[in-house]
């Protein structure tokens, strides 16, 4: 007979979910399931929408990551019409994708993960968050704070606001950059510079004292899968897919976004509502692969940017056989990411098409189906659109990052639990480094189920008869019927 813990909701991750921890008779760990227990449900209640309204009503997802759908579906957009958007526009949605990489990376890092690994995990709650971090080091978390802000005014300058921006259509994009926009842009660079730097830095000094979470924290082989350009460099908003395996080899290349459907299953598990897709011609669940930073750092042979390419070398030097493996290094690889996005953001400033007026390019439909496919912050995102002849939306499927990642952090989560937890007790300090190990991926629940929500932490310890041994409750008020509806599973 086992016995089970809840953890129930995960903190500091976008969204809400919980955590079950199987204990054998022994006291020991058996297994572990990371669940996803908010619903919304965008791809039944977009269908009959025009595809045309699409961008905007995806954007409203997720109030972290909205750029990342609005992109993501104006793609689609642009199948469906079967056109060739304006360089221009090209250009321009890329600039934008590179500012909400800066703004999510910089949030994940220095707001939910680093008060764990720069505070300490024996941290009170209290103070182990981005307000115990300014206390610490108020110099570091203003530095933070301005580097997601730089990302933000990006965002802001091109489509008109921060949130959810109504600028991203089927065919290109609404504006282009301004001369005042350029220079806004510029003046935050050596900025962003110092602050990727200074970042950089402090985790290379993590990498040295937190050698055993880098060993424990989801550090096991699977599959790899990421955007690359033809040469097999870093892309965020183009280009062809790749897998590597583990040892670093590529077992499929150059493959067609448009034909993901080929390669990628997507199983469905009873512990939760977040879909789990796997590399199809290997099979469920052994076709387990992660995207995001970590991900894109492992498929791609350059980065495209000397700082950044710098970087790649010291990073790829990590995995001993290969790929880097451990999950704990997603906070290195967005680093990276950072200041690669900070690289090409200078670099595009110049170029006279971001100021061009020519931006969209208009046609009816030209395919019943369109598959959109862009690298938002923590993985690849697929919309994938099918319209009847008025352009009306038949079928909507949604294919996220942190479903992607959804095997690998269940995995993550039963490592570190199996080397953590013995027995009934349980301390906070190990609640919080089983939590961190899904806030490596920082996953978007939002995003995956189509949901919002938060709720505080609630923590249960079940017997091998079902009762109720324990538990443990962190912050706020709970719904009683959750907890008795977490009681009676």
């Amino acid at each position: 007979m086992s016995k089970r813990i809840v953890i129930d909701p995960v903190t500091r991750i976008e969204g809400h979910a919980k955590i079950s921890i199987f204990l054998d008779d022994t006291g020991n760990v058996s297994d572990a399931e990371f669940h996803v227990v908010e619903f919304r449900g965008f791809e039944k209640f977009c269908q009959g929408r025009p595809y045309q309204e699409m961008p905007g009503i995806t954007a409203r997802i997720c109030g972290i990551c909205p750029v990342s759908h609005l992109l993501a579906s104006a793609k689609a957009g642009d199948a469906i019409m079967a056109v060739n958007i304006p360089p221009a526009a090209e250009k321009l949605r890329r600039l934008m994708n590179l500012g909400q990489f800066i703004q999510s990376h910089a949030l994940s890092f220095f707001h939910l993960s680093a008060p764990d690994f720069l505070l300490g995990w024996e941290t009170p709650p209290p103070r182990r968050n981005l307000f115990g971090l300014i206390a610490s080091n108020v110099e570091l978390a203003r530095a933070g704070i301005r580097l997601r802000q730089f990302g933000q005014e990006i965002i802001e300058i091109l489509g008109g606001k921060k949130i959810h921006p109504s600028w991203g259509v089927p065919g290109g994009v609404r504006s282009p950059l301004t001369q005042e926009g350029r220079a806004r842009i510029r003046a935050w660079l050596p900025e962003a510079y110092t602050t990727s730097k200074l970042a950089l830095d402090l985790f290379r000094k993590t990498l040295e004292t937190h050698k055993r979470e880098i060993q424990i924290f989801g550090n096991f082989p699977s599959l790899f899968m990421g955007l690359v350009d033809a040469d097999g460099n870093w892309e965020h908003h183009g280009g062809k897919l790749r897998f590597v395996d583990s040892s670093g080899s590529i077992i499929a290349d150059q493959l067609d976004p448009q034909k993901y459907c080929e390669f990628i299953g997507e199983a469905v598990q009873n512990s939760s509502y977040l879909k789990s897709p796997y590399y199809s011609p290997v099979g469920f669940p052994d076709g387990m692969y992660r995207v995001g930073p970590l991900a894109r750092l492992n498929v791609a042979k350059q980065m495209g940017t000397p700082k950044a390419d710098a970087e790649l070398k010291k990073f790829k030097k990590l995995g001993r056989k290969g790929a880097v493996t451990s999950s704990f290094l997603y906070h290195y690889a967005r680093l990276i990411e950072i200041l690669a996005a900070v690289e090409r953001i200078e670099a595009a400033l110049d170029d006279p098409d971001l100021l061009s007026e020519d931006l969209r390019a208009d046609a009816g439909i030209n395919s019943l189906r369109g598959v959109g496919v862009s690298e938002a912050p923590r993985g690849t995102l697929f919309h994938d659109y099918t319209v009847d002849r008025q352009g009306l939306l038949q079928k909507v499927n949604l294919v996220v990052a942190t479903g992607q990642n959804n095997l690998a952090m269940n995995q993550t989560v039963a490592q570190i639990a199996r080397h953590y937890v013995r027995g009934q007790d349980i301390p906070e300090p190990t609640l919080n480094r089983i939590e961190h190990g899904i806030r490596c991926y920082d996953p978007c629940l939002s995003c995956s189920t189509h949901a919002v929500g938060q709720m505080p932490l609630l923590v249960q310890l079940f017997g091998p008869d079902g009762s109720l041994l324990r538990q443990v409750a962190r912050g706020g008020d709970f719904n009683r019927n959750a907890v008795q509806a977490t009681q009676a599973s």
